[in-house]
């Protein structure tokens, strides 16, 4: 390598004063601090891929209300646990309008982010039955999801869709759930960090495996209805959001603010439990959490050890964006559809210049575009790729941190400005000459 945009001993020197001692192995945070470090004393600046932040202003209807919300005094008010009764309502029509599912308003439950349903809802799920103790995770996936499983001391096992798609997906779930021992399954869709999104098929499939094995499905929707191939923002009308729940009644869907509604900082999802599930007693429940029912169990035993409750005002906020939504007055798929736009043009550019995508399709149909993709280079692992682009003032995360079994790099678009894409292009021909 010479002359890379980014000093390569400033780039060692705090690779060391981090600690880290392969850029592979580094955690998105560490990769975030390194990143800050080099910026602080290097007058060229990176091409930022490696967080999964949004990258758009927050949605007015929702700071609108929020603001209300304040301005009446709920911050000085406890909210009921399992959340104000406007949001369970709303929640309740947007799963119906949005993904044409009936759940109850009781079934609709804010929590802090969907960081913190997962958390929840693993815990239980891993806590209903002596025999089963282990999560099924199909990866790859968002890394910190196993992190949660491993603060609570939890069992998890996994495997990479890669090779799996289509019907092969269920010979090879039914080589785990056999044995009896998977009390859930965990997935993204779309997917973190790969994009792919899984077909009717394969999710009647996944459908199917949990009703024959009582297994549970947990179902991450953090980038709800971003599978822009479709326009998926028709309130009550078909095209829907794809969704286990249509085969299944032993669901928990995950639907966070963050990126749909660019409400992250406000740290407010909602967890959607299906009746059946939500109703449904246990008996290990009754003694490790003096509890019964699997709904109660997530409300007043768990949401309320953790946070007793989530944000008052900013469950009006998300109220008052599902509603806006509801009644077709906030097309927030629009509005995040930036997100594909960008991450066509970077993939281009990557390709031009010798990188290939990673997880390139869904069953025949080429990936969509969105808010992440992953790219990979020839004769390199994820580890290599990545140490190699710091050089040249990109950075990104490996796939080996989301459960992957290739080689690559995980890439988010969101804050990557188009005023960015001529130097990207830039760096990455000089990279592509270095090492072709």
């Amino acid at each position: 390598m010479k002359n890379t945009p980014i000093n390569q001993e400033l780039v060692t020197k705090n690779l060391k004063r981090l600690r880290i001692e392969d850029a592979g192995n580094a955690s998105i945070r560490e990769i975030v601090a390194l990143v800050n470090l080099i910026e602080e004393e290097s007058p060229e600046k990176f091409i930022r891929m490696e967080m999964g932040v949004p990258g758009l202003p927050p949605a007015s209807v929702g700071v609108e209300a929020e603001i209300a919300a304040l301005k009446l005094g709920v911050a000085s008010v406890y909210p009921m646990i399992d959340g104000i009764k406007p949001l369970k309502e709303e929640a309740s029509r947007f799963v119906k309008l949005f993904m044409d599912i009936d759940v109850s308003p009781a079934g609709c439950i804010p929590t802090v982010g969907s960081m913190q349903g997962t958390y929840s809802a693993l815990l239980v799920a891993s806590n209903l039955d002596v025999k089963k103790d282990t999560v099924l995770f199909i990866d790859p996936g968002f890394p910190v999801q196993k992190q949660q499983m491993m603060v609570m001391g939890s069992k998890y096992e996994s495997f990479d869709i890669f090779n799996y798609r289509g019907e092969k997906l269920r010979e090879k779930l039914e080589s785990f759930l056999s044995k009896g021992h998977i009390s859930a399954l965990i997935y993204s869709n779309p997917n973190n960090p790969s994009w792919i999104c899984f077909t009717e098929d394969e999710l009647q499939i996944i459908g199917e495996m949990a009703n024959k094995y009582d297994v549970i499905v947990l179902e991450d929707l953090a980038y709800f209805a971003m599978d822009f191939r479709k326009d998926l923002f028709t309130p009550g009308n078909p095209p829907y959001q794809s969704t286990v729940a249509r085969y299944t009644d032993r669901f928990v869907l995950f639907i966070s603010s963050s990126k749909i509604f660019s409400y992250a900082g406000q740290r407010i999802g909602i967890m959607v439990i299906s009746d059946a599930l939500y109703n449904r007693d246990y008996e290990k429940l009754k003694t490790r959490f003096q509890s019964n029912s699997f709904g109660n169990t997530i409300t007043l035993r768990v949401l309320y050890a953790i946070s007793s409750g989530t944000s008052h005002s900013g469950q009006y906020a998300l109220a008052a964006m599902f509603k806006a939504a509801n009644d077709g007055q906030f097309n927030f798929v629009e509005d995040v559809k930036e997100y594909g736009e960008k991450a066509k043009i970077m993939k281009s550019l990557f390709v031009e210049n010798g990188f290939e995508i990673v997880y390139g399709k869904d069953g025949d149909e080429p990936i969509a575009d969105g808010f992440y993709f992953t790219i990979g280079y020839p004769g390199m692992t994820g580890g290599e790729l990545l140490s190699r682009l710091l050089y040249y003032g990109i950075s990104a995360i490996t796939l080996k941190n989301t459960g992957s079994e290739l080689e690559g790099l995980r890439a988010c678009v969101s804050h990557v400005k188009r005023s960015q894409f001529d130097e990207l292009e830039k760096r990455l021909k000089q990279f592509h000459a270095d090492f072709s």
